[in-house]
């Protein structure tokens, strides 16, 4: 199974890149966001990769965080849900907003996203909040002044907040200028 992906984009299609690692391309469906983000090609990448299997057909779905391939396999888990309406759901909103939707219910939100109907979304729900409800999540520790200025910062630059927040996690724990913080949370991000 290919878990993940690293390597450079040779080609960008309407809803996929095709990204060659090792002589290979790689045909990878992502969500718009990403494709719009990540799409130039000779761009080197990084792909959490979920691999899909029919009796015709092989299909590779990549995303950025661990957080969004997880929500994408959640998505697959409601009956009704296949790889492209859940890759649809992905690129139509993003993991906080459509978690926000699930633990409050709000199925008018979720039938607005491509392929979902009032059925479905309440579906979604009922399948899904407990799942939520579940999840064991770690109170993420206090941000310092700087850290908060990090987050503004990157998420103005088109940065989601858990991408931001990975990209502290990498940082040392030792406190430093507003710009040296923030220049080492780009590199992060460009692999350097």
């Amino acid at each position: 199974v290919i878990a993940t992906l690293l390597g450079t984009v040779a080609y960008r299609g309407d809803n996929f890149v095709i990204v060659e690692t090792g002589g290979v391309g790689f045909k990878v469906h992502v969500p718009t966001p990403l494709l719009s983000r990540w799409g130039t090609a000779g761009r080197r990448v990084s792909l959490y990769t979920y691999l899909h299997l029919r009796e015709n057909e092989v299909s590779l779905y990549g995303f950025d965080t661990q957080e969004a391939l997880s929500f994408f396999e959640l998505l697959l888990s409601v009956s009704g849900i296949g790889p492209k309406v859940a890759l649809g759901i992905l690129s139509a909103t993003n993991v906080e907003a459509l978690r926000l939707a699930i633990a409050s219910g709000d199925t008018d939100s979720l039938s607005q996203l491509p392929g979902i109907g009032k059925k479905t979304a309440q579906r979604i729900i009922l399948d899904l909040r407990g799942k939520l409800e579940e999840e064991e999540l770690v109170p993420a520790p206090p941000l310092s002044p700087v850290d908060e200025d990090v987050i503004a910062a990157l998420t103005s630059m088109g940065y989601s907040q858990s991408e931001v927040r990975e990209a502290l996690a990498s940082l040392p724990d030792e406190e430093m200028p507003l710009e040296e913080r923030l220049l080492l949370a780009l590199r992060h991000f460009g692999g350097s």
